[in-house]
């Protein structure tokens, strides 16, 4: 009986050595993936933006300096390239914040999520004072987490029911908080442009986008940002929505 014993404990040290031994192998696989990242990161900062910032400011130049030289092609041909290198330079942005938001340690504390959709409203009204739209913003909604982050989940939610809500008139954004299979969830709902629900899986692929280029401005990285920082509360994000039928985007903060 005590040989059993003397087995079984000496089994059991083993399976833990050969479990820290595991874990600290991922832990520094870990470490070598963000030292990576941050390497990435810098790289994309610096050697990439530096050349577009010359494309376009040389283009630019030729505008304001040489129009008069330039026919009507030529002159398209140079806003392309300005569209085309500030679209990259957008592009540039997405990444940098997607890993920005991978690395950074949670703040957590409470959010008034009304009062920030609130003043993300006063803004987007600011910007596009000529737009007719009608906020519906539920009093008292908090929620516990990262403010700084969630505040850029709502920013990014908001600004995406502003833009595909553009030929509304009036257009009906709301916010609220509601029991989604007994938990919390929050959402943002709106009338606008929708989307199929059989392409919903690549809502929150970055740089994957639900409508042409021409249609709706953007480079597909807002809502892949939001869930990645939905993800780092332990939550999901998802959405309903039906073709010129509007979409609602829920999210959840624990898991």
């Amino acid at each position: 009986m005590n040989d059993r014993s003397h087995t079984g404990e000496e089994d059991l040290r083993c399976r833990v050595q050969e479990l820290e031994h595991r874990v600290a192998e991922l832990t520094e696989a870990l470490d070598a993936s963000n030292r990576e990242l941050q390497t990435f990161s810098y790289s994309v900062s610096h050697d990439l933006r530096a050349p577009l910032t010359i494309i376009d400011g040389f283009a630019r130049a030729l505008m304001e300096d040489c129009v008069e030289q330039l026919d009507a092609q030529g002159q398209d041909y140079l806003k392309r390239i300005r569209i085309a290198s500030q679209r990259m330079g957008n592009l540039i942005n997405g990444l940098l914040n997607l890993s920005r938001i991978a690395r950074e340690p949670l703040c957590s504390g409470t959010a008034n999520l009304s009062e920030m959709v609130r003043t993300i409203e006063m803004e987007l009204r600011y910007l596009h004072p000529e737009r007719s739209v009608l906020f519906t913003i539920e009093d008292g909604v908090t929620a516990q987490g990262d403010r700084r982050l969630l505040r850029t989940v709502m920013d990014n939610l908001l600004r995406n029911a502003w833009k595909f809500t553009v030929a509304r008139d009036p257009a009906h954004i709301s916010f609220g908080v509601c029991v989604q299979e007994g938990k919390t969830a929050y959402f943002v709902k709106d009338d606008g442009a929708g989307f199929d629900m059989a392409f919903a899986d690549r809502l929150f692929i970055p740089f994957q986008r639900m409508h042409q280029g021409s249609e709706f401005e953007g480079v597909g990285i807002g809502l892949a940002t939001a869930h990645r920082i939905i993800q780092r509360h332990g939550g999901r994000i998802w959405a309903e929505a039906a073709p010129d039928a509007g979409a609602t985007f829920y999210f959840t903060l624990t898991g």
